[in-house]
């Protein structure tokens, strides 16, 4: 009987709690667009300097696509959480 009752307590807890959260990405996002923004401002003005060699642009590249992914990933969550 008192396994039964734990048992029940838990999955009402968990069912609870999944209820209430969300996937994650949304609330770093604001930080994503930052970093991702602050980033593609620095590849256009060290592309236009005499610094910029393929190692900065695979270096920023490498970068940016995390970001780019992540940012996808959140306006597709944001669309869907519209419809």
């Amino acid at each position: 009987m008192l396994t039964s009752i734990i048992s029940t307590t838990r999955t009402a807890a968990s069912t609870a709690l999944s209820m209430i959260t969300d996937i994650g990405l949304s609330e770093y996002g604001v930080l994503v667009v930052i970093a991702l923004i602050i980033l593609l401002y620095a590849k256009e003005i060290l592309s236009a300097s005499k610094y910029w060699n393929k190692s900065v642009r695979a270096y920023l590249n490498g970068i940016m696509i995390p970001l780019l992914i992540a940012f996808a990933w959140i306006i597709t969550l944001k669309v869907i959480e519209i419809i």
